[in-house]
């Protein structure tokens, strides 16, 4: 019995020293990277050895401790890949191109069993793909073009089961391309030195007929490419009258306005039947209704294995902004992937519906939560309300710095920011998001977005920027304190700023702290906290968008660092504005310079 004690105790402690190990190794492969790659010292300078979990550096992004993204994409990073990069087993995505790394690509890459995207594009690399990506199974992006890779193409690589896209450009391949990769949905063979198949058979990229010296060959590619372009269009018709009638479909192909056409691989997401989400949401009944926005509804909904959803029903999809909604948003909450981001579970796209399916977030919204509570419920508690500012501050980071192209929100409200069971942030609705190209600095288009939280400059020209995210954070942060809506008309009656942002200045100026923060937390709050949300947030919402600080200061700000001095330069440029202000309301109350009044008056008439 004793021994049996003992022997139970040892696996124990073993497996809690496995627990404890699996991160530090984490750590430790991802360090090794770090140094093998010749990064400066301002270079992932957060990469700190001597922490247990890297879930917390930039570049790197988790699910439950374990890391399943790395993305060290144009850093002008040299040297060479670390075989320990093999140790990280969760890893699903790994993207370094656009670098100088140079040297071979490890055989251990093939160690990396959930990955399902390399990227190695524009970078040195030299010697042969390893024979050991054949062991990648869950592979569905392979992308090598310009390196200087040579010898053949591993026939290993045309076993992947869920390889749907190979980009080999630019290289030093030699020898025949293995038969089997013609059938992976996209593929680029060109700029090698390769054969293109038995007979010239096969063009050497999927989106040309690839060419030949020899007028023979060329006509004989031609018609060949004549037949199979027929057999390939059957096979598409067939199968997407067989994908309809199913409800399923693997990938599907959308335009974007003003762009080429694009494909959107949807990698895990799962496609939904109609049907199956008809009966989730009761026939999307109204007592299901979870909220409604500009595109639709959102219903709860329980799957037939129990598991609750939230299902957006987009109800406009008829009309270009809808659709193109619609396209927006599966490719973008498909790529971005980060703990206070809302998770898209998959889709439902029918001739006639569009669909988004969620995890269902038990606590429902931050507005729900400060406005809304049904007797009974609990109010949010004030370091509830810090998790909150923080964890969004966190996710809209990682969308404005960490995506590429960058990520803008344009609807960033309480409305929009969920909370899981553990009341954690997570920043929904990228209905109205909009990609932006890193090369410019804002794009002009449709004002979209939620009065009261738009930024002055969004309203007045139309341009929408990272920055005009930040000030829909900042009239965030004043919702959190106050647990006001953003306009609220009743504030006329007491002859009171309709807007909260002014109200908050005013009553901030007068220094009553008291009268700002929501009274249903009865004054269980720390007075210094308060003080520094509401630095923060008037510092998000200043005048010029140069001005308010970017989401990774605001970040740092809401953590203890740089508050103080920024507060005291936006203070003195405050009091200078307001004093030039109150001089010009003296001289227009006085009748100085009558002319110049009455010229006024004028000016502002109806013409």
């Amino acid at each position: 019995m004793f021994f049996k004690m003992e022997l139970v105790l040892v696996v124990l402690v073993l497996a809690c020293l496995q627990s404890l190990v699996a991160p530090d190794a984490q750590g430790d492969a991802l360090n090794a990277l770090r140094n093998s790659l010749n990064a400066s010292a301002d270079q992932l300078s957060d990469w700190n050895p001597n922490q247990v979990s890297p879930c917390t550096w930039s570049k790197v992004i988790c699910d439950n401790n374990n890391v399943i993204s790395v993305s060290l994409s144009s850093m002008g990073l040299s040297g060479t890949l670390s075989p320990k990069i093999g140790l990280l087993r969760t890893l699903q995505s790994l993207s370094l191109q656009g670098n100088g790394i140079t040297g071979e690509i490890p055989e251990e890459f093939g160690n990396l069993t959930s990955l399902t995207k390399l990227d190695l594009e524009n970078n040195r690399l030299t010697g042969e793909i390893p024979v050991s990506l054949g062991r990648l199974t869950k592979l569905q992006f392979l992308i090598l073009n310009q390196n200087n890779l040579t010898g053949a193409i591993p026939n290993s690589l045309a076993d992947l089961p869920n390889l749907i896209n190979i980009q080999l450009a630019s290289n030093g391949l030699s020898g025949q391309i293995p038969n089997d990769l013609f059938h992976v949905s996209e593929y680029n063979f060109t700029g090698n030195h390769l054969n293109c198949g038995i007979n010239f058979a096969h063009p050497c990229a999927s989106d040309s007929g690839g060419s030949s010296h020899n007028p023979r060959i060329g006509t004989i590619v031609g018609i060949v490419a004549g037949i199979l372009g027929l057999l390939l269009f059957g096979s598409l018709f067939l199968m997407l009258w067989k994908g309809r009638r199913r409800g399923y479909r693997r990938e599907v192909f959308v335009d974007v306005a003003g762009e080429v056409d694009r494909r959107i691989a949807f990698g895990q997401l799962k496609r939904f039947a109609w049907r199956e989400l008809q009966l989730a949401t009761d026939n999307f009944s109204e007592k299901n209704v979870l909220g409604q926005g500009g595109f639709g509804k959102v219903y709860k909904g329980v799957l037939g294995d129990n598991t609750k959803v939230a299902v957006k029903r987009l109800t406009d999809y008829e009309s270009p902004g809808g659709d193109a909604a619609f396209q927006r948003e599966v490719e973008m909450i498909s790529v971005a992937v980060h703990r206070n981001l809302l998770r898209l579970i998959g889709f439902c796209l029918t001739p006639t519906e569009r669909l988004l399916v969620y995890p269902f977030m038990q606590n429902l919204s931050v507005a729900y939560r400060l406005r809304e509570l049904k007797p009974g419920e609990p109010v949010l508690d004030w370091p509830t309300r810090k998790r909150v500012a923080l964890g969004t501050a966190r996710g809209l980071e990682y969308l404005h710095e960490h995506c590429n192209p960058k990520i803008i929100h344009r609807d960033v409200k309480a409305a929009n920011v969920l909370l899981d069971e553990d009341f954690e942030a997570v920043v929904g609705d990228f209905g109205l998001a909009k990609l932006v190209d890193v090369r410019k600095t804002n794009v002009t288009t449709q004002v979209r977005g939620t009065m009261g939280h738009i930024a002055p400059e969004y309203l007045s020209t139309g341009k929408s920027s990272e920055r005009t995210d930040v000030f829909g954070y900042g009239i965030m942060l004043l919702e959190l304190v106050t647990g006001q809506r953003a306009i609220d008309f009743s504030r006329l009656e007491e002859e009171d700023d309709v807007l909260l942002l002014d109200h908050v200045k005013k009553l901030q100026r007068e220094k009553k702290l008291d009268a700002i923060v929501d009274r249903n937390l009865n004054k269980n709050y720390d007075t210094q906290d308060v003080e520094m949300m509401i630095q923060v947030a008037l510092l998000c919402t200043q005048g010029s968008p140069e001005e308010r600080p970017a989401m990774s200061e605001v970040v740092r700000m809401l953590e203890g660092e740089g508050l103080a001095e920024r507060w005291e330069e936006w203070q003195n440029v405050e009091v200078t504005r307001r004093q030039e202000y109150e001089r010009l309301q003296k001289r227009f109350d006085w009748g100085e310079d009558s002319v110049n009044y009455q010229d006024a008056i004028e000016l502002s008439g109806g013409r």
